[in-house]
């Protein structure tokens, strides 16, 4: 039988091509949809809010923490007074809240100290967690020896509301336009969720004020 000899593999040829009508994903450009109108009305008066054009970017933080969230927002938030027999006054108010699945700032964060173990097997970590030892941990022989451990002191969630601007407002229509401005949090680790938030303020007369409040998407990241 005549021996075949070995070939030696040639250079690897280009790519194949991707499916002939194969769609790219799609690029995140920061583009949300917003929420539908709210509405409220009293004495005869009716506030609506209402948005467009949001956009929601998650950034890199300047701090390059790890565990600060940060994003590049902006829309166009409008009011509206319908009903007023008198020129309406009051407050329109714009902004953003964070939300953190699990929240260090609040807490003990990195925990460093010492874990001291003595007599048949008694261990307790000195830190903790939220002011609590760790319960013991049994140990083999008899003697005492104290020794460096590390506990992580983590939070349920936490969510932070940033007024981005407050307008006193003279007009049957404020607006609020923003552009660029960016929000963060600190202290989150794991996923976290950001909406925009408006509210209007409206003094229908001496004795009665009418405020309604409307909340954007939701986005998480």
């Amino acid at each position: 039988m005549t021996p075949v000899a070995a070939t030696a593999p040639g250079p690897a040829g280009p790519a194949a091509p991707p499916p002939v009508g194969a769609v790219p994903p799609p690029v995140d450009d920061g583009r949300i949809a917003s929420s539908p109108p709210a509405t409220s009305t009293l004495e005869g008066v009716t506030l609506t809010i209402s948005s467009s054009n949001e956009t929601v970017t998650p950034i890199a933080p300047l701090t390059t923490a790890v565990s600060t969230r940060e994003y590049l927002v902006g829309g166009l938030f409008t009011g509206s007074i319908a009903g007023a027999s008198t020129p309406p006054e009051g407050v329109f108010e714009v902004g953003y809240q964070i939300g953190c699945g699990i929240d260090m700032s609040t807490s003990g964060g990195v925990i460093l100290g010492p874990s001291y173990s003595g007599g048949l097997g008694t261990d307790a970590f000195l830190g903790g967690v939220g002011g609590f030892l760790f319960p013991p941990i049994g140990l083999a022989g008899i003697g005492n020896s104290l020794n460096m451990g590390v506990a992580v002191s983590l939070k349920t969630g936490i969510v932070n509301t940033i007024p981005v601007d407050k307008k006193t407002y003279k007009t049957p229509a404020p607006e609020i336009k923003v552009t660029g401005f960016r929000v963060k949090i600190d202290g989150c680790v794991g996923q976290s969720f950001i909406r925009s938030y408006a509210t209007l303020t409206n003094s229908t007369s001496v004795q009665s004020e009418d405020i309604l409040s409307w909340y954007g998407v939701t986005k998480a990241v």
